[in-house]
């Protein structure tokens, strides 16, 4: 029974994971909920998870329980600990006796701090989507691995938990991106819209061409250094000289501007 409430209670970490396209979403405390379910899963005393890039971290998170003792061991790795190891290879560390690791020199640094926190155990395994590694998660247990014959593998557990969370990860930056871009063209779509809306303005006003209209716009915004859908916005709302963008077709050509049937933005 006891094995059956951990495999629902992974089950619903796992579908918490999955929801990362909230308007709310927070990175770093998205990757901290991770790390509570990794400890409360695992009966360990902290969990953490480090993003890396290029070879180097680049985002730190802790479980809440324990954080600093977690943020501090996830710190220690710098020249090298369980979560470099983990991403370097893109395979799982095996846990690890910290006494041993500590008497065979692997981790210096990482061992001895973990030491003087008391921590026996540790493992971690990469976050990875196929072939993208985006970090690795870290566990430290204050007492041997479990050798019971029906627990889930510990591993195995945390290694779900990581995958859900890649994944999670790698859904909130492909929603981002699309959201970005989408932002981007529509914003395109609504210069270029005004930028046509007082080109015909100006031509109705005048009794010009729609050409001889935009290049007054476009030799007006290079000669005050604006933007052109700037000033296509001040004609629209009444805020541009017109006699200042009118002198502009009266004094005549300014260079490329004024070729024939131009109508570039």
């Amino acid at each position: 029974m006891r094995y059956a409430t951990r495999e629902f209670r992974l089950a619903s970490a796992l579908v918490e994971a999955a929801d990362t396209l909230t308007e709310d979403f927070d990175a770093t405390r998205y990757l901290q909920r991770v790390s509570d379910h990794c400890a409360e899963l695992l009966n360990a005393r902290a969990a953490g998870v480090m993003l890396i890039d290029g070879g180097r971290s680049v985002s730190l998170a802790a479980s809440s329980r324990h954080e600093q003792l977690g943020l501090d061991l996830l710190e220690a790795q710098h020249d090298g600990g369980p979560c470099l190891e983990s991403y370097g290879s893109g395979r799982p560390v095996p846990p690890v006796s910290i006494r041993v690791a500590h008497a065979a020199a692997r981790w210096p640094d990482f061992t001895e701090r973990a030491l003087r926190h008391d921590i026996v155990t540790t493992f971690a395994v990469p976050l990875r989507i196929r072939d993208q590694l985006l970090g690795a998660l870290n566990v430290f247990v204050p007492t041997p691995p479990s050798r019971h014959v029906d627990a889930v593998p510990e591993l195995e557990v945390a290694q779900a938990l990581a995958d859900a969370a890649a994944l999670g990860l790698q859904n909130r930056r492909t929603c981002t991106r699309y959201r970005t871009l989408s932002g981007q063209l529509q914003e395109a779509l609504s210069s270029r819209i005004r930028i046509e809306q007082a080109k015909g303005m100006l031509a109705e006003r005048w009794g010009v061409s729609a050409d001889q209209a935009f290049v007054a716009l476009r030799q007006y915004a290079r000669r005050h250094r604006l933007a052109l859908d700037r000033v296509a916005g001040m004609v629209i709302e009444g805020a541009a000289v017109d006699a200042e963008l009118r002198r502009e077709i009266d004094e005549g050509p300014e260079g490329p501007a004024w070729s024939p049937g131009h109508q570039g933005v």
